[in-house]
């Protein structure tokens, strides 16, 4: 079987597959075409050169397609073709061949960070960019521009953005060199985020560095939603590139309700087609949740097991241990539903429970992802908790509640907390309640996926437990942040002559597993966006999903002006979550 050359950079491995198949006498035959795959994977036979397919970010090959037949038997499931795929994928030494063959001389990359002055851009936008230089992972010929209303000089966004950039713990040879080699390529323009005579001048700056070559042009909207749809305006009349791609990364939130976001959508696609905009959700471009697919689709252990007949319940589990902290003033406009819950754990809830897709492509994912909101109830009052923390005092320090934070408005109702249980009507997951849980100001800094499964049936060392069977019940945890690990939770006799049993873990802990830092989520979806990847990705039609199943609610909680449950800052939360996940017969995993 033909293995497609894979180089190693820290952004996420994926394939593309089987653009066509055709039947044969000894079962089917797939064709994985150049066009099919990440161009990460790509030989040096393909440009960036074309006009034509602007719009749509299509490849051209200069030198016919990449062609890779791969025998796929009529037994052949749709869990083992999708199996085989991620086990072709190889690891290189080094990045650095995917950057070269990735982009020819002749084109150029223009990366503009549209709210470059903000904390966002930088604390992390300017900082995955220079660990990307730093792996080699970006394209020989790049240009990272600023964009913001505040005056500023080309030197003093260098000395900025220096403020924030590190090297790899595992990796720091010639660190202060790469900072200087990379701020030499970082510039800046002032200018309005509504004006097209500003963005008109910026173009001019862009066409300067790039030289003539083919022009790749990438947008980063750092800046509130109320003015996305303005800066797209302008940048795409005055600023877009005439002979390569143009894309843009939309930061959340994205609309506060269903009405608000399909108004957002309509205005972006005034300018832009889907396939240019790239929704972003950080969560998605984690570690451990990039490795939910590998970890259930290639190992034969799990698959079996992921269904309502082996699965109790399912915790999606974030938490912070620190309030709004200043930002009071924005969070009150969202709350933690919309901030926390409705994106970051759906889309992990959805990647989670999705059906094996066709391929590893992005839409095939996607389309998934879709299957699986629409497939889910939508979220009852009834199965809600909301919380807001209160002060609270603790050797000897004084911690603030929600509403002594200045920018908050007084008598604010807006949740720090909320827990909801949801459900997905389809054969695989009925019945099984899927608890989400998220707030600020708790114990614990900490976001988890936790999978109860069922008791064992007939279990003959019951005896052995006592009365409480939950402690004998097997549970997969995959943390996401911090510590990354995944383990298991099983049972196992002690040594001894007696027969007491231990509840022990079978523990892969990232840290002590893998000498190679973990590449921040931003790296992994900038590199994505560079190279025209959309899986990690959010799709008009699956924003659309889920704000139907969190609007009702929000709207409900809102008119009826529910008063969210006072816990105290530095607790677990509200004591209504345990009354919620009690009533599905469920107990908290982080609360053992």
């Amino acid at each position: 079987m033909s293995t497609l050359y894979s180089p190693n950079c820290s952004s996420s491995l994926y394939y593309s597959r089987l653009a066509t198949s055709s039947s044969s006498a000894s079962g089917y035959q797939s064709r994985i075409t150049g066009c099919s795959l990440p161009k990460r994977y790509h030989k040096n036979n393909f440009s960036l050169q074309s006009q034509k397919y602007q719009r749509c970010n299509f490849v051209r090959m200069q030198e016919g397609e990449v062609d890779v037949t791969a025998s796929l038997t009529g037994n052949d499931t749709p869990v083992t073709k999708f199996k085989d795929e991620l086990l072709k994928i190889k690891s290189s030494e080094e990045c650095k061949d995917a950057a070269d063959f990735d982009f020819k001389e002749e084109s150029t990359v223009s990366i503009t960070v549209v709210g470059a002055s903000g904390d966002l851009a930088r604390k992390k936008i300017f900082p995955a960019l220079f660990a990307l230089y730093y792996e080699d992972c970006l394209p020989k010929h790049f240009t990272v521009f600023g964009y913001a209303r505040s005056k500023m000089t080309d030197a003093e966004l260098r000395n900025m953005v220096s403020m924030t950039l590190t090297c790899r713990i595992d990796k720091r040879e010639n660190c202060s060199e790469k900072m200087d080699q990379f701020l030499k390529r970082c510039f800046y323009h002032s200018g309005q985020y509504d004006s097209e005579e500003n963005f008109a001048v910026l173009d001019k700056k862009l066409k300067e560095h790039e030289g003539g070559r083919v022009s790749n042009r990438l947008y980063y909207l750092s800046i509130p939603p109320n003015i996305f749809i303005d800066a797209v305006r302008c940048a795409s009349s005055s600023a877009s590139s005439t002979n390569g791609w143009t894309r843009v990364i939309v930061e959340k939130p994205f609309g506060r309700d269903s009405d608000s976001s399909a108004a957002l959508t309509r205005g972006l696609k005034q300018y832009l087609e889907e396939d240019q905009i790239f929704r972003i959700d950080h969560y998605l471009g984690k570690e451990l949740v990039e490795n939910l697919s590998v970890l259930r689709f290639s190992n034969l252990i799990f698959e079996p097991l992921w269904s309502r007949q082996y699965i109790k319940n399912v915790q999606l589990i974030f938490s912070e241990d620190f309030g709004t902290e200043g930002r009071g003033g924005y969070f009150d406009h969202y709350g933690i539903v919309r901030d926390i819950m409705q994106n970051h754990l759906l889309q992990i809830l959805a990647l989670f429970a999705m059906e094996t897709p066709v391929s590893l492509d992005a839409e095939d994912i996607r389309n998934e992802k879709v299957k699986v909101l629409r497939s889910m109830k939508p979220l009852q009052l009834e199965n809600m908790v909301t919380g807001q923390y209160k002060s609270h005092a603790k050797g000897g320090t004084s911690y603030p509640a929600y509403t002594d934070d200045k920018t908050v408005p007084n008598g604010s109702l807006t949740p720090t907390f909320a827990a909801a249980a949801l459900f997905i009507d389809n054969a695989r997951w009925d019945g099984v309640p899927f608890l989400l849980k998220a707030g600020k100001a708790l114990h614990t800094k900490r976001a988890e996926i936790r999978v109860q499964f069922r008791h064992v049936p007939g279990n003959l060392y019951n005896k052995s437990f006592g009365t409480d069977l939950d402690q004998a019940t097997n549970e997969l945890v995959i943390r996401v942040q911090p510590d990354e690990a995944i383990y298991l939770k099983i049972n196992n006799k002690v040594p001894g002559l007696g027969m007491r049993l231990d509840n022990s873990h079978l523990n892969l802990h990232y840290a002590a597993r893998y000498s190679k830092e973990i590449p921040d989520a931003y790296e992994r979806l900038l590199l994505d966006a560079i190279e025209g990847e959309r899986r990690l990705f959010i799709r008009s039609d699956e924003l659309d999903a889920a704000w139907e199943l969190f609007t009702p609610v929000l709207k409900e909680l809102e008119e009826k002006k529910i008063i969210p449950e006072y816990y105290p800052y530095g607790s677990r939360g509200p004591v209504g979550a345990h009354y919620l996940a009690a009533r599905y017969n469920v107990r908290w995993g982080d609360i053992a």
